[in-house]
């Protein structure tokens, strides 16, 4: 099943205080942990969460998921799921990297956010073979391609075929292998959304070949 471009509104609205105090706080966690892990710094890149934010914010306002579930891939501190949260979407984080899972959890514990994260690969088990297709067919490297590691979908006991949303953001040249793993898994009507630096997002919907595009 392809998938559909879906415009949204790049309109940024002000944001609201407990979303900036968040915000604020993530930002200083995710700082420090840069600064004392300088060799890990180059693995961990985060979107600009706001720019994620309005995004989220304007997929619950026009009502575009088909449901309220929500999976972060290579969640890193969670900060994107735990903005879900606080959408009120049913949201959840895998990360291959236990010491950010354990951020992630302390900070949405921290504010008191309903939030789950499993330490884990977000390739689906049995994709094994399509992921390592997709990084010989495009000559690309991808720095998170672990393919013998737990399935995180395992610990969080649900398939990618239960979430409405998926959120990623793929290194440069790494797009191509995440619309395929959503192409091939996702459930029919989910949605995509992918971070752009710089500062822009990208909306997908999986539909059916005789779909009209959104």
């Amino acid at each position: 099943m392809p998938l559909a471009e879906i415009e949204i509104s790049n309109h940024s609205s002000v944001l609201p205080d407990a979303i900036v105090a968040f915000l604020r706080e993530a930002d200083l966690r995710v700082s420090q942990f840069l600064e004392n892990n300088p060799r890990r710094a180059t693995g961990f890149v985060p979107s600009d969460f706001k720019t994620v934010y309005h995004a989220l914010q304007a997929i619950t306002s026009a009502n575009l998921a088909s449901g309220s579930s929500l999976c972060e891939w290579g969640s890193g501190f969670g900060v994107v799921a735990s903005l879900a949260s606080m959408l009120e979407f049913m949201a959840c984080g895998i990360e291959i990297d236990q010491d950010l899972v354990d951020a992630s959890r302390r900070l949405a514990d921290d504010f008191g956010l309903s939030v789950e994260f499993a330490q884990g690969s977000f390739i689906p088990s049995g994709a094994e073979s399509l992921a390592e297709e997709a990084y010989v067919d495009n000559n690309a490297s991808y720095s998170w391609l672990i393919t013998d590691a737990e399935d995180g979908y395992e610990e969080l006991q649900r398939g990618l075929e239960d979430f409405d949303v998926v959120f990623a953001y793929p290194w440069p040249g790494e797009d191509y292998l995440i619309s395929s793993l959503f192409e091939e898994y996702a459930a029919e009507g989910a949605l995509l959304l992918t971070y752009d630096y710089p500062e822009t997002v990208r909306l997908r919907r999986k539909v059916c070949e005789s779909s009209d595009n959104e």
